[in-house]
């Protein structure tokens, strides 16, 4: 299962650890995901992967 919001579609960001000495490393940046059952329009539930700050955003708008 992909690293991915199935209604945003946010993914994976690339970055750089940097040390004091500044070295720097490739990282990556993964998304906060949250699990969360959703009920479809047939009366059954599904489960989808959700970023936190969707779901903060479906909060705020109902």
């Amino acid at each position: 299962m992909s690293r991915k919001c199935v209604l945003t579609g946010k993914g994976p960001l690339v970055g750089n650890n940097v040390s004091h000495a500044n070295n720097k490393t490739k990282r990556r940046f993964l998304p906060n995901l949250r699990t969360i059952r959703v009920a479809l329009e047939d009366g059954t539930t599904r489960k989808i992967r959700v970023a936190a700050s969707t779901l903060r955003t479906m909060k705020k708008n109902g």
